[in-house]
């Protein structure tokens, strides 16, 4: 069996916060190392909340903890980014608040990247426009395996507190509308609820990521958002081989 295509996938690390935890800036580097253990990826996705403040100088050090990885970062943004401010350290298409939004061939699979953030709200949406574009971007490529990324991960999670701050459940409906007329679409990948949560969308698989920063404490009933400081921050990667997209969690220790 050939080597796989490997794309890592980061979530939430958060650099630049204080929750009382762990340096979000020591834990992405610990993220990245592990990476570099298990595998050089050929490619990386950042999926939302780089920076806990928005700032410059947060984004400029995420690009430098994630540089050893020396592969193409796909970047998307979360409910603590700013679309503007995001898309001029990484150089994402489009301009200032507009929604961050873009497909990539990375070979044996395709990436598209929605944008769920409302800017300056926790819970996420898809609005008509934007379900628009993604409609026409997964019928560019019909026969192409494809990869839906977002923030946001368009599953109910039975944890109150999680769901509150959720992708909104009409536009859940509206998306797996819009992915059921698609065959190509193998996964979608999101972070946000700092935990693995699996389900599915329309028949297809839904796969949510930890945070290389700190995890939410699974407490089902939960109206408050609590966090787990004894779980270890994780990696994931979506490996494509044999014409299948397989994805592994693995914890940073």
């Amino acid at each position: 069996m050939d080597r796989p295509f490997l794309l890592a996938h980061l979530s939430d690390p958060h650099v630049g916060a204080d929750w009382g935890g762990p340096d979000p800036a020591a834990t992405l580097a610990a993220a990245v190392a592990k990476v570099l253990y298990i595998a050089e990826p050929d490619a990386v996705l950042l999926s939302g909340d780089l920076s806990d403040h928005a700032a410059d100088d947060e984004y400029e050090l995420v690009r430098e903890l994630v540089a050893p990885l020396q592969a193409p970062l796909y970047v998307l943004p979360g409910n603590h980014d700013d679309r503007g401010v995001l898309r001029r350290a990484f150089g994402l298409p489009g301009e200032g608040a507009e929604p961050v939004r873009y497909s990539a061939d990375l070979g044996p699979v395709r990436l598209v990247v929605v944008d769920t953030t409302l800017p300056g709200e926790d819970p996420g949406a898809l609005d008509a426009d934007q379900l628009a574009w993604l409609d026409a971007e997964l019928a560019d490529a019909p026969r192409q395996p494809t990869l839906v990324a977002m923030h946001h991960p368009p599953v109910a999670t039975g944890v109150p507190a999680w769901d509150a701050i959720g992708l909104n459940p009409a536009d859940r409906v509206a998306l797996g509308k819009v992915i059921e007329r698609h065959g190509q679409v193998r996964r979608l990948v999101g972070g946000h609820v700092h935990r693995v949560i699996t389900g599915d969308l329309a028949g297809r698989p839904v796969l949510a990521v930890p945070s290389t920063y700190l995890q939410g404490l699974l407490r089902f009933g939960s109206t408050e958002l609590d966090l787990a400081f004894d779980e270890p921050a994780c990696v994931a990667f979506h490996g494509f081989f044999d014409g299948e997209l397989v994805s592994h969690v693995q914890p940073v220790v």
